[in-house]
């Protein structure tokens, strides 16, 4: 079980290391790019969470629901504040008002599907185990956006197609 762990978490550098070292095209396929992100993050995770094979059994399907609907709550509300930024100059003070409400209700919806997982969270996984998921999805933020502007800074461009 040790030597499947060092082996998938070399694994997971390696493939870190190629997608880093790999010059990035300037009309890369945004598909590709986010499932790129979504592997690594399940790897990410994974090593984090060193979970059991019984534990990663269990907690993927809830995982997966989770990043599910969150995914498509974030991507309507990105939606919704392109529209707003493009517009803004345009829109009068009901506008606004419906704008900023609408953000409160996403950022209740949101807590409420977070607390809704946390429960399936705690039904799947020991506690210690809740507790890191929540930091390696802190970490692994971090890590992208520091990985992200460290390309941007070789980039001459500034990472812009």
């Amino acid at each position: 079980m040790k030597k499947l762990k060092i082996t998938f978490s070399l694994i997971l550098f390696l493939f870190t290391g190629v997608l880093l070292a790999q010059p990035q095209q300037k009309r890369q396929n945004m598909g590709d790019h986010k499932e790129n992100i979504e592997s690594m993050k399940i790897g990410f995770l994974t090593q984090k969470l060193d979970l059991t094979p019984d534990e990663a059994k269990r907690f993927w399907p809830v995982y997966n629901g989770y990043a599910d609907e969150l995914k498509k709550m974030r991507g309507d509300r990105r939606d919704r504040m392109r529209d707003a930024r493009e517009g803004f100059d345009k829109m009068n003070d009901k506008d606004v008002e419906k704008m900023i409400d609408g953000e409160m209700v996403f950022k209740q919806q949101e807590l409420d599907v977070m607390k809704k997982y946390n429960s399936q969270f705690k039904e799947v996984l020991p506690m210690k185990k809740v507790a890191l998921l929540y930091k390696a999805e802190e970490d692994f933020k971090r890590e992208l956006i520091e990985r992200i502007k460290e390309r941007r800074q070789g980039d001459p461009d500034g990472g812009r197609p």
